[in-house]
């Protein structure tokens, strides 16, 4: 039972009507915003792309959801619903401008119920383990096949990306690789450092920081999705992001390894053992 719950029985409110209050049902969309507001994790380590487009309208979608009563595990599978989506198009449809325009938008759709997932979880009292797990193989499982997408269009529409050489087979594969690697060692990185301690101020988010990580957000990677149409101009688009994520690569992991590195989480892995 979450704390919110506790407050409302403290509060003599009828079981009934906590169920319906928990469940957000009765509850107005900007009652739920207001709510949702006062949940929020803070914006730093993000992109300005996730602090100003996708964060609130997962926030816009984290609420409708809640005055819907949805559960975050049902927000995710939404997700999964577009991001799956796209990347089907993507694979099997002839590309074009149209097919570039419907993907892009199943794609940044997806994201966004991604981002309400986790504040939904939050506006509700917490997240569980097993939506947490379900949240992160969703994820994982996007990105494979997102780039696995690419590579089959480009090998089934050589011409139309003017791809003269199976050699560009590999970008995908480089760009997945990058991709993977990223996602798996910021996601141990978080699981392994220990926690701020209680009071403890966060750093406000820095505006440098989220301009320099717009190039590996997936977000900004989505929209290279509008330029499909565009054959050899879509094949450059992907290939300058692909090279920005491996180049960012061996920077994230020098970064994460050194905060591990630090007494601190030494001391908590030590613990942990």
């Amino acid at each position: 039972m979450d704390t919110r719950t506790h407050a409302w029985k403290a509060q003599g409110v009828p079981m009934t009507e906590v169920s319906d209050r928990a469940a957000g049902v009765g509850m107005s969309l900007g009652e739920a915003l207001g709510r949702l507001r006062q949940a929020q994790k803070r914006a730093g380590g993000v992109s300005l792309y996730s602090r100003f487009v996708n964060r609130p309208t997962g926030r816009l979608l984290a609420a409708g959801s809640y005055v819907a009563g949805l559960t975050p595990n049902q927000v995710t599978l939404i997700s999964a619903g577009f991001s799956f989506g796209g990347v089907a198009v993507l694979a099997f449809a002839e590309p074009s401008w149209g097919t570039g325009l419907v993907v892009w938008l199943a794609l940044a759709v997806g994201f966004a119920f991604d981002s309400a997932d986790g504040q939904l979880a939050r506006l509700r009292g917490g997240g569980s383990p097993a939506g947490e797990w379900l949240d992160h193989v969703v994820d994982c499982a996007k990105i494979t096949a997102l780039h696995a997408a690419v590579l089959l269009t480009l090998y089934r529409h050589p011409g139309h990306f003017g791809a003269g050489s199976d050699a560009w087979l590999a970008l995908p594969l480089g760009f997945l690789f990058a991709a993977i690697v990223t996602f798996f060692g910021g996601l141990l990185t978080e699981q392994l450092k220990p926690k701020p301690a209680p009071g403890n101020a966060p750093a406000p988010p820095s505006t440098l920081r989220a301009v320099a990580l717009l190039p590996v957000d997936h977000g900004v990677f989505c929209l290279v999705f509008l330029l499909l149409g565009g054959g050899e101009l879509f094949l450059w688009g992907y290939a300058l992001l692909g090279v920005a994520a491996l180049l960012y690569l061996p920077l994230f992991l020098a970064k994460w390894f050194r905060e591990l590195s630090r007494p601190a989480a030494a001391a908590a892995g030590r613990t942990g053992m």
